[in-house]
């Protein structure tokens, strides 16, 4: 139950307490006073949308504290613990929003994350705003509706948990099919580039070494002249070089025992006839070697010709091309190992898919059957609420062949929320045939059919506290007094927080709050109170006859307030407690 509501610079509040009892807690005021204003602080606490716009004007930050009293049994003393914050039957969630993005939620005085808040907001309060009622006009939602009824939340978030895994595996498929497509039409010209590179047998710096041998096979003539005559006159020829050399030295030992200090030049003498000797040996080798051969010139012209071309298509150097064959190679074996995986991923999508159609067809027949029940109850409400003999049904848009469902169908329709599509119809009237309920329901069934909506839900939820903003919107006389008597009803098992235009709504409130709006300090500014009993006759008075009360308004007002509970009475089968919201 929501005890204590705190607001600091929300819009115009600069400041705002609410202190809410057990029952029905009715809030009223004039039009733009700031009752929506409550109820959007209400949704920030529950994990809403933060906008720097909502902090007062003035002001650096925005703050929403609520204090909540939570039974010892209820489920969200699991969640808390499962989010590790400390609980002993209180929850106290702070909101604060600041211009500079700095925005804080405390759950319990500890730092906590909006993913942290949604997980517990669903445990503390239900709200159904005044817009919800397109909620209910959109068949998309019908199915969620029907799975909060059913209790069949986790199963669809586990399902839909699966779809998405599922969904990854399809998609990674799709990706595999296209790069194997792709890597298919390239692999006739990739193995026969592989095969042309191979069948080279590319050495490394080949290339250099065969324009080295090609410079030597043109040139032989006149490599053989220069060598050849250049050993001739160093070693063989008359009068060679090295033989002149040997006699100088003859001479010169001689004369070095005449005169020691010639011994060094006869000494160096000797060195270069030992070069020289070394050097017409390496020259009359190289003379043997060199080749006179036209047909090797003619080899290695070729084997130039075909490395440059390959240089050309696949790399400006020979260690390109053979890390292009490289690469190449491992193109085709890239391609067999895609193959293995698509098969391996095509399996898994396979049996991912069976087991999501089983959960899948699980899930439709146990909402088939919570639809029969929802069908029910909301007939059951709707007759609490001015609506005896309203038809209501879920209707299925199924996947069934002629011998049962059909798989393939299914496959298809299959989807995050499963294999179901549903939508809700409405006959409002006896003898009238079903029809979808967006096209044929009044503003004034809508904020009936939601309210029954709600409390069904609500029941099931098992939270402690909800929120009607408008629930009075389209109805009027007779109609609104049926769902005053019905709040009054819900409010024996829930705490329910109630904004009405409405007299006949707001009378049978066990507390009443109103909402002003004044001007102080030259700033707009919205304040609430508690009506005192008197105070609260002329809020209804109010009310019923506008601005200007007149005593029959004053009277009529206080007869409402003395007005007992009517007949409305909790759906049969359900002693003391109306069977469409068990708990």
């Amino acid at each position: 139950m929501l005890e204590h509501l705190a607001i600091r610079n929300f819009a115009i509040i600069s400041g705002l307490e609410i202190r809410l009892r057990p029952g029905l807690n009715i809030l009223s005021g004039e039009t733009g006073a700031g009752k929506s204003i409550i109820v959007n602080a209400v949704n920030l606490i529950l994990g809403g949308r933060a906008s720097a716009d909502l902090i007062r004007t003035g002001t650096g930050e925005a703050r929403v504290e609520a204090l909540f009293a939570v039974p010892a049994d209820s489920p969200l003393g699991g969640v808390l613990s499962e989010i590790d914050i400390p609980f002993e039957g209180e929850v106290l969630v702070s909101r604060t929003i600041s211009r500079e993005g700095r925005n804080a939620v405390r759950i319990n005085g500890a730092l906590a994350t909006l993913q942290m808040l949604s997980r517990i907001s669903p445990h503390l309060i239900s709200v159904s705003g005044q817009h919800e009622h397109q909620r209910l006009l959109r068949p998309e939602n019908h199915l969620l509706l029907l799975d909060d009824f059913g209790g069949l939340e986790p199963d669809r978030l586990a399902l839909a948990e699966g779809f998405e895994d599922y969904t990854r595996t399809r998609n990674r498929l799709k990706g595999l099919d296209r790069e194997i497509r792709e890597m298919e039409e390239r692999r006739d010209l990739a193995r026969f580039q592989m095969e042309e590179i191979g069948s080279a047998r590319i050495e490394a710096g080949e290339d250099a070494l065969l324009e080295e041998e090609r410079t030597r096979l043109r040139h032989a003539e006149e490599l053989r002249s220069a060598v050849g005559g250049a050993y001739q006159g160093i070693y063989e020829r008359d009068g060679a070089v090295i033989s002149e050399v040997a006699r100088f030295e003859q001479d010169l030992e001689r004369a070095a025992r005449l005169d020691p200090r010639i011994e060094p030049a006869r000494q160096a003498l000797v060195s270069v006839r030992a070069e020289l000797e070394e050097a017409a040996l390496q020259l009359r080798d190289l003379r043997n070697r060199l080749p006179m051969d036209p047909s090797r010139l003619e080899e290695v012209e070729e084997r130039i010709q075909l490395l440059n071309r390959l240089k050309r298509k696949y790399g400006p150097t020979l260690e390109e091309v053979v890390r292009t064959g490289e690469r190449l190679a491992r193109q085709m074996d890239d391609l067999e190992e895609k193959r293995r995986e698509r098969e391996r991923l095509d399996a898994e999508a396979d049996a991912a898919a069976e087991d999501l159609l089983s959960r899948a067809s699980a899930l439709s027949e146990r909402r088939r059957e919570a639809a029969g029940r929802l069908s029910e109850a909301v007939e059951r409400e709707l007759s609490l609420l001015a609506m005896a003999g309203t038809r209501f049904e879920v209707r299925f848009e199924g996947v069934e062949g002629e011998a049962g469902p059909d798989p393939q169908a299914a496959l298809e329709r299959l989807g995050p929320e499963g294999i179901d599509r549903v939508e809700f119809l409405l006959s409002p009237n006896v003898g009238e045939a079903l029809r979808p309920l967006a096209r044929i329901a009044s503003g004034g069934e809508l904020s009936r059919i939601m309210l029954a909506l709600k409390t069904i839900l609500a029941g099931n939820a098992s939270v402690e506290t909800v929120v009607f903003d408008e629930v009075d919107s389209g109805i009027g006389g007779g109609t609104a007094e049926t769902v005053g008597e019905k709040l009054r009803l819900l409010a024996r098992y829930h705490q329910i927080l109630c904004i009405t235009h409405l007299p006949q709504i707001a009378s049978k409130g066990a507390v009443h709050f109103q909402v002003s709006k004044g001007v102080q300090d030259q700033r707009t500014e919205a304040s609430i109170a508690e009506l005192e009993p008197e105070d609260r006759v002329r809020e209804i008075a109010r009310l019923l006859g506008g601005k200007k009360i007149s005593r029959k308004a004053l009277d009529h007002a206080r007869e409402m307030l003395e007005q007992p509970a009517s007949g409305l009475t909790a759906s049969p089968g359900s002693p003391g407690r109306p069977e469409s919201v068990p708990r």
